[in-house]
């Protein structure tokens, strides 16, 4: 897909706007970006050894520098012994198990370092991971296991007893035997037999947030991953701004790894040598004192960290001088939350960006510190990447600066999803295009911005109501924590946009406040008109707002009406 993009760019260049990157004759957006030299997509070549490759152009493993921190123990691994565990459990699972290409391992594991140890051994051995919520239940994992139909189950001794009984079995990774298999140096010597892995094989299952609809397998292939991964570092090295006396990075990830936000941050943190601290299970003054006491430098994070960072008192208690950038991504981050957060961290910056698991995670980013200055947009179109805003009613291709539906084209796009022909054929069109379902549009730049959901837009009377953009002036208030707003039935209107709030501490707003601060601040059609108070809003693991929750618990109880 590179090198298709590539012609297509040179083909197309007299009729490209350098500014926004739209071409008029295809009424398609291409990257502003460099395009990133990517391996040929006919090499074999499986995600850990691309992943490995970089890293070996590193010093991080001449270095014995620490790859991975467990914040909860304390327990450093460096880069040598993490290189020599993966090898550990790949000769043990070929030597004692039917385990080999093709088949689907479920993970159910906390954020630990094993897990990335886990995931690069398989990987490698071209068998196809399925990490999952460790908080699944039994039900929803026996809907995924019907899915994906998994040969084995790696997962703690908290979460096995959830799993249903597998060819292979389970694999206990907190036990005494998968940790002596791991740090064994009896095998280190033994020639793995070799695997062919394409490019197109499938490395991993992600699972969809499930906010719109029942939960679904995204197929992601070695390729995909290698395409973002390989644009990752390109970038880096591109836009470098040469500064000698930048601190070693070192990332905290208060991002589970089950999600594509963690999973490809994390292949891009241990690909490029940096050290990587982990947090099992989040609690944000836990998360302070890790920043504190391993002098975390870079967090990719969820828009609600942020508004966190930005009101709660704890920030106070802690030393997080040594944040440089902070990666927000998962939802969107609302213009005036990111300039509360500049005015209250001004040397942190914060780098924006928008993907989906169905993109791999990758689609648009901010890189350097001139774009992160556009508060309110995700970035640029990512490298070797291409875009069209389409009407969601005429199905036709729109021009910079007006608002469609967002498609995607590019290397990191999936191959479908796993047992759901309707869906993939729904989603992805026959010329590769993937229809995201969010509103967004170019600006005359080329950055892109979000709008909202297509399917969460309120229809209130004739108008679209977009509950970002509610959401976002709520946030502002100082003595609102948290909000959220969904559409409530209505007989006149159709529907009405509802807030749901969560009240700082020490704060007695009212219901009619809260419709007071937004009605001054929109035009009448987008005003609240009903609120109810919570003492926290449902969210993803991505920190997605879960709206079919908020929907069902509007309907069953009652709130201020105006």
């Amino acid at each position: 897909m590179a090198n298709t993009n590539h012609t297509l760019m040179q083909s197309q260049s007299t009729t490209i706007d350098p500014n926004t990157g739209y071409c008029s004759h295809s009424r398609t957006f291409h990257s502003l970006r460099p395009i990133a030299p990517l391996p040929p997509p006919s090499e074999p070549l499986s995600l850990t050894d691309y992943a490995l490759s970089l890293l070996s152009t590193t010093t991080a493993v001449s270095n014995n520098t620490t790859a991975l921190i467990d914040a909860a123990t304390d327990h450093h691994l460096t880069y040598p012994t993490f290189l020599r565990q993966i090898k550990s459990l790949s000769s043990f699972l070929q030597s004692h198990t039917t385990l080999s290409k093709g088949h689907v391992a479920l993970i159910l594991i906390p954020s630990s370092i094993h897990v990335p140890v886990l995931y690069f051994s398989l990987l490698s051995l071209g068998v196809t991971i399925a990490p999952a919520n460790p908080l699944s239940s039994p039900s929803e994992l026996s809907h995924l296991v019907h899915l994906i139909n998994p040969v084995i189950a790696f997962s703690t001794s908290s979460t096995a007893t959830k799993i249903p009984k597998l060819p292979l079995g389970t694999v206990i990774t907190d036990s005494p035997s998968f940790l002596s298999v791991i740090n064994s140096t009896t095998d280190t010597h033994t020639e793995l037999r070799p695997v062919v892995t394409s490019q197109s094989d499938t490395a991993a299952i992600l699972f969809s947030s499930g906010t719109t609809g029942r939960v679904k397998g995204v197929l992601l292939t070695h390729g995909n991953f290698i395409a973002l991964i390989g644009g990752f570092c390109f970038m880096k090295h591109a836009y470098d701004d040469g500064i000698e006396d930048e601190p070693h990075p070192v990332s905290l990830f208060p991002l589970p790894l089950f999600h594509v936000f963690g999973f490809f941050m994390m292949v891009r943190a241990l690909a490029m040598g940096e050290t990587l601290v982990l947090m099992q299970r989040f609690d944000f003054e836990g998360m302070l004192k890790a920043v504190e006491k391993y002098r975390i430098t870079y967090m990719p994070v969820s828009p609600p960290l942020i508004t966190a960072f930005t009101k709660s008192e704890l920030v106070k208690k802690y030393d997080i001088s040594s944040i440089r950038l902070l990666g927000s991504g998962g939802a969107p981050l609302g213009k005036e939350v990111a300039e509360s957060f500049k005015a209250k961290f001004p040397n942190v910056e914060i780098v924006q960006g928008y993907g989906l698991t169905e993109s791999g995670g990758g689609a648009a980013r901010m890189i350097g510190f001139d774009e992160a200055k556009r508060h309110g947009s995700v970035g640029r179109l990512a490298e070797n990447m291409e875009a069209k805003i389409v009407d969601p009613v005429t199905g036709e291709a729109l021009s910079p600066g007006q608002k469609g539906e967002l498609w995607l084209r590019g290397p990191t796009i999936m191959k479908g999803y796993v047992g759901d022909d309707k869906a993939t054929v729904e989603t992805l069109d026959s010329e590769g295009w993937l229809k995201t379902g969010d509103l967004c549009y170019f600006d005359s730049d080329g950055y892109l911005f979000i709008v909202d959901r297509l399917k969460e837009l309120i229809k209130y009377k004739a108008y679209q109501v977009p509950p970002a953009e509610l959401e976002h002036i709520l946030h502002t208030n100082p003595e609102i924590a948290d909000a959220a707003v969904v559409p409530y039935p209505d007989e006149d209107a159709g529907q009405i946009p509802m807030a749901f709030v969560v009240r700082k501490p020490g704060s007695n707003i009212t219901a009619a406040q809260v419709m007071d601060y937004v009605a001054k601040q929109v035009t009448p059609y987008k005003k609240i008109r009903r609120v109810s108070f919570i003492n926290s809003i449902p969210k993803s693991p991505a920190g997605k707002i879960l709206r079919r929750e908020l929907v069902d618990i509007a309907l069953t109880s009652g709130s201020s009406k105006l």
